[in-house]
C-alpha cells in the first residue's frame, strides 16, 4: 500500500477518499509539520501533495526543503493550488515540482497523476488497487435513492422531503448504507458507490 503524505490546511476530501484507492494516508497542516513527518517516517513515503497555499510555510518552501534534504530530494511532489498561472506551474516544475494541478481538480485526474508520477518514480510495488464492487452488500433501492441524493449534497432534511419520508428515517438509511459499504462517512459513501457504479 503507497503511503502518500497529504500537505494541506484543508485536507479532510482528500483525506477521506485516498484510502478507498489502496493509498494509506499522512497529514499535515503546513509545511513545518509536513517536514516533521517526513523526517519520523524515515523514507516510508512514497509521494507528497503538497498545496501551495498554507500558513506558517507555504508550498515553494516547503518543496525546496524537501529537495534540499538528499534523503528526499527525490520523493515524488505532486503541486496542488487554486491558481492557475503558466508562469508560476513552470517555476514549480523548475523548483522540483514533479506534477502541478490547479484546484478545483477531478479526483480520477488527480489519481491517474499519481499513478503516472509513481511509475516515473520507480516505485516497484502493485499499483494502488480499487475495491472490488463485488464484494459489496448489495443496497435496497431506497438506500440507492438516499444515496443518489446524498452524492448531489443534499442534507438530510432535504432527502427526506424530496422522498416524504421522516429525517430519521433518512439517518437510518444512511447508517445502514455505511454499514453496508464498510464506511464512516457520506464522502466515503458517496466515492465509493461512484467507483461502484451504484451512483
Amino acid at each position: 500500500m503507497p503511503k502518500v503524505l497529504l500537505v494541506d490546511d484543508n485536507s479532510k476530501y482528500l483525506k477521506d477518499a485516498l484510502p478507498f484507492y489502496g493509498y494509506e494516508v499522512f497529514t499535515a497542516f503546513d509545511g513545518m509539520q509536513a517536514l516533521k513527518v517526513l523526517e519520523k517516517e524515515n523514507q516510508n513515503i512514497d509521494i507528497v501533495l503538497l498545496d501551495v497555499m498554507m500558513p506558517n510555510m507555504d508550498g515553494w518552501q516547503t518543496l525546496k526543503a524537501i529537495r534540499s534534504n538528499q534523503m528526499f530530494k527525490h520523493l515524488p511532489v505532486i503541486m496542488l493550488t487554486a491558481v492557475n498561472e503558466d508562469q508560476k506551474m513552470i517555476s514549480g516544475l523548475k523548483n522540483g515540482a514533479d506534477d502541478y494541478i490547479v484546484k478545483p481538480y477531478i479526483l480520477p485526474n488527480l489519481l491517474a497523476r499519481m499513478e503516472a508520477v509513481l511509475r516515473r518514480s520507480n516505485w516497484q510495488n502493485d499499483k494502488p488497487k480499487i475495491k472490488n464492487k463485488l464484494s459489496l452488500e448489495p443496497l435496497t433501492s431506497k438506500e440507492k435513492e438516499v444515496l443518489q441524493l446524498a452524492a448531489k449534497g443534499f442534507s438530510n432534511k432535504d432527502i427526506s422531503e424530496k422522498l416524504v419520508v421522516k429525517e430519521v428515517t433518512v439517518k437510518t438509511h444512511l447508517n445502514s448504507i455505511f454499514k453496508k459499504l464498510k464506511v464512516s462517512n457520506r464522502t466515503q459513501a458517496v466515492l465509493l458507490a461512484m467507483q461502484a457504479e451504484i451512483v
